[in-house]
């Protein structure tokens, strides 16, 4: 599959060329990220911390933009992480692994010692754990690159790549000489490195067609993409369906489909032509195999599924959809396919959207829309006061903590905070221990 590549330099969004000169610059790196987590995982890549364009306090003109952008996609950050604390910080921020280059390598070894800085691998590992961690293979005829692509070391490709594999979960494979050049990658060293590791392999560099994304998924390689992205040379929509591997289950990929709270709603069968048509409606579509077409969800009841994301299972035949639900998806009038209630379970996003829509359109007798600011404080204290003081039984702890959540949850909106804001500190804090 295709990793969409976000370089960041000065606060921009850029593709450079053999690393160096500058292609191409945006600042749309919000839209960017939308787009791209809709088919895959995305990286983010700090230049200027790799280049060690960094003040006083370690941070570049990227920073405030990079921590931006963490949780909004399944993100792996790479550029310059030197140090374990940095490592733990960005992941605690929300990034899902971290892409650690120079540091990874020992430029001198001497006789008997490690090519890789061991000591630091180690104890990246303990800190984080070895399935968060990414080893850049970077390579410029074909030897070790270091410092932001700027030297080598005497380290051979395969060499390297098959002591860093000890160490992480995946290796990312950067030919420097073919990066933002489009005239593809360098195939023979991909092959090479895939048959000399076990470790997942992602290529990057020079990757520029549709066909080369597809041979480097045959032979078991992901791809990181940026340039070819950027000039409209490849879509992630193409290289998402021709990476499906539709021979191996007839032409019909499973599709699941959840919501966003992880609740499992359907499951139907896509072949290309439903694929295509979910990504350009933005609806999720099936191909119905008793009445042989096509079939978008909702088209007759109105319930469609509006899709957030795709992704593809490690053998590429099986797809999970992440979509909202618009009304019941099961034919029998059930929320979902799997059970009988006609409506989604209660949890706190589901208050929080009651809460949102009481607001946005007040109904005659709302009790909701009648707190103000002032009042929802005062609730919030005196319904916190009857579950610590007043509540004895497990009855009466379940009534007055379901009351505080409410008024918890209206204190939120008026705020314009969410309960994934929640989780997402919740996630920071335990991550970061």
């Amino acid at each position: 599959m295709v990793i969409a590549s976000i370089d960041m330099k000065d606060g921009r969004v850029v593709q450079l060329k053999n690393g160096k000169d500058l292609v191409l610059e945006r600042d749309d790196a919000d839209a960017l990220i939308s787009d791209f987590d809709k088919y895959g995982e995305v990286a983010i890549i700090d230049l200027d911390q790799a280049l060690r364009n960094t003040d006083e306090k370690g941070n570049t003109k990227n920073t405030a933009l990079l921590k931006s952008l963490l949780r909004k996609g399944n993100v792996r950050v790479g550029g310059g992480i030197r140090d374990v604390k940095k490592a733990r910080e960005l992941i605690s921020l929300g990034a899902e692994k971290v892409i650690v280059g120079s540091a990874a390598w020992n430029p001198s070894p001497k006789a008997g010692e490690s090519i890789l800085n061991t000591a630091f691998l180690e104890e990246l590992n303990k800190a984080i754990g070895k399935q968060r961690v990414i080893i850049s293979v970077d390579a410029i005829n074909g030897k070790i690159a270091v410092k932001g692509w700027t030297e080598t070391v005497d380290i051979p490709l395969i060499d390297g790549a098959k002591e860093a594999e000890k160490y992480c979960s995946e290796l990312l494979f950067t030919c420097v000489e073919k990066e933002g050049c489009m005239q593809g990658t360098d195939m023979e060293a991909v092959k090479a490195l895939r048959a000399a590791v076990k470790c997942r392999v992602v290529a990057a560099g020079g990757v520029n067609s549709l066909e080369q994304i597809a041979e480097l998924e045959k032979i078991g390689c992901d791809v990181q993409l940026g340039m070819a992205l950027y000039t409209g040379k490849v879509s992630l929509k193409d290289s998402f369906i021709n990476c499906l591997n539709f021979e191996k289950v007839d032409g019909m990929i499973p599709v699941i489909a959840q919501s966003p709270s992880g609740e499992v709603l359907m499951m139907g069968y896509s072949n290309h032509e439903a694929f295509e048509k979910t990504f350009k409606t933005g609806k999720l579509t099936f191909f119905s195999r008793t009445r042989n077409t096509l079939w978008t969800k909702g088209e007759t009841s109105g319930h469609f599924l509006e899709l957030v994301k795709m992704r593809a299972d490690c053998d590429r035949d099986t797809v999970l959809a992440t979509v909202i639900p618009h009304g019941g998806v099961c034919h029998t009038g059930s929320f979902n396919c799997f059970t009988s209630e006609a409506d989604a379970k209660s949890d706190l996003e589901r208050l929080y959207g009651t809460i949102s829509e009481r607001f946005a359109n007040p109904r005659p007798g709302s009790y909701t829309a009648t707190l103000d600011d002032k009042r929802v404080r005062e609730k919030v204290m005196e319904e916190a006061e009857e579950l610590t003081d007043d509540a004895e039984s497990k009855d009466e702890v379940i009534w007055e903590a379901a009351d505080l959540l409410y008024f918890v949850s209206v204190l939120m909106y008026k705020e314009g905070v969410t309960w994934k804001d929640v989780y997402n500190e919740l996630d920071r804090r335990h991550k970061e221990k």
